[in-house]
């Protein structure tokens, strides 16, 4: 697998890896404002706005009904996700359940890949906050199979160039700085990696889902962008919320 991994990165990205330390990943500008946007981050406007959608919705209290759990558990459930939900006979994420609940109450689901969306399942997936992720994979037959598809999805090569998310995640490259950006350990919890999305990025300006940041890597290395809410875009949110297991929930993050 090392060779493999080797490979491909020695066809593919020699020319733009470099090793290096945290100094080449941000300007001391782009410090400063990181700091300041740590202590006001421009989504907490998007994230209250999340707020008011669910309150066109019912609110929390509506929303633990959908779900089937008291109000009072409801941080604790969210800090599950995704996962499997019997009425609908598959594993899911905050958004897709947001859909559903909105199709059931007659109202016309925001699309996954969609302001409204990443608004409204921010604000869901921050009532979780201070909890730690809680995603259980061997819960059931379900949340395995979708582990496992998630695992394959990470570890799998496509595309031209034949690379792979563990391509620029994998032990043997973490660390190499990569346009400006040290690759991160996925499997450390300090990451947080699923735990701090979604999360505002300073390059994009925008509020961004897991999800929508796995197509950003996707489209970056040049494969086939996997569809939101796909079970294959899904079984990777499970597999790498899992190595973010324990790790308390903190959303909006702040990413560069």
């Amino acid at each position: 697998m090392k060779t493999g991994i080797k490979l491909a990165l020695s066809v593919a990205l020699v020319s733009t890896l470099s090793f290096g330390g945290e100094q080449f990943a941000m300007s001391d500008s782009d410090r400063a404002m990181y700091a300041e946007m740590l202590e006001n981050n421009p989504a907490d406007i998007m994230v209250a706005n999340g707020e008011e959608l669910l309150g066109e919705m019912g609110g929390e209290e509506a929303l633990a009904k959908y779900l089937g759990v008291s109000e009072d558990d409801l941080p604790q459930y969210i800090a599950g996700f995704p996962r499997y939900i019997k009425k609908f006979d598959m594993v899911v994420g905050v958004d897709q359940t947001l859909q559903a609940m909105m199709h059931d109450q007659g109202k016309k689901p925001y699309k996954l890949k969609s302001g409204p969306m990443f608004d409204l399942s921010s604000y869901v997936k921050s009532i979780a906050n201070g909890e730690a992720s809680n995603i259980d994979v061997n819960a059931n037959d379900h949340m395995k199979k979708a582990y496992a598809l998630g695992k394959k999805t990470f570890e799998q090569k496509r595309g031209g160039r034949g690379l792979a998310c563990l391509s620029c995640h994998a032990p043997s490259v973490i660390g190499t700085v990569l346009r400006t950006q040290p690759l991160p350990d996925l499997s450390n919890k300090g990451v947080a990696v699923a735990a701090t999305w979604p999360a505002y990025r300073m390059t994009k300006s925008s509020l961004r889902t897991l999800q929508r940041r796995f197509q950003g890597c996707m489209k970056n290395a040049l494969l086939k962008v996997i569809p939101i809410g796909s079970e294959e875009m899904v079984a990777l949110e499970v597999y790498l919320t899992d190595r973010a297991k324990g790790t308390e929930i903190a959303i909006p993050g702040l990413k560069r």
